[in-house]
């Protein structure tokens, strides 16, 4: 399993609201490209989102499904990519004495021809794809806790 962490300023609970969004996962993984549908029930156990992966018009239409979840702590997902084959993910959130999240991205060839490279070449890949997708969260995660601790805008139109 290829594993790779990052540190950020947001609590586990603002990471997972992004995470909880199927409809932001084409923002934070890197290679998905589009997101067709999103279960009702994201991220729910057996709920999916239904993505595109690659750059268009050779994209791969598949679904990613969630096989575990707590909400706030972590998630593990059944990805699938194929022809190319399919992948176990998990995300993993733990809170840092004195604020913020530790981030954990694992990922891990299950199915398919990619099961069959070696996990060090595997790994060449995957780490700066996972690192990238850990950055783009976590600037998401920041930019929607910065959105709930701005005070709302004063109202002026009722001053004489």
């Amino acid at each position: 399993m290829i594993e790779v962490s990052r540190r950020v300023d947001a609590s586990p609970d603002d990471v997972f609201a992004v995470v909880g969004d199927g409809w932001t996962f084409a923002n934070w993984v890197v290679g998905a490209a589009h997101i067709r549908a999103v279960d009702p029930e994201w991220p729910a156990v057996g709920s999916r989102l239904h993505h595109s992966i690659g750059p268009w018009p050779v994209s791969i239409q598949d679904v990613t499904t969630v096989r575990a979840v707590r909400p706030g702590s972590h998630i593990e997902l059944a990805a699938r990519m194929w022809p190319v084959g399919a992948a176990r993910v998990r995300l993993i959130l733990t809170p840092v004495p004195g604020g913020g999240t530790e981030m954990t991205l694992a990922e891990e060839a299950t199915e398919g021809p990619v099961r069959r490279i070696p996990t060090a070449v595997q790994g060449l890949f995957l780490r700066p794809r996972n690192e990238e997708s850990l950055r783009r969260l976590a600037d998401l995660a920041l930019g929607r806790r910065r959105q709930t601790d701005v005070p709302p805008e004063r109202d002026d139109s009722t001053r004489p």
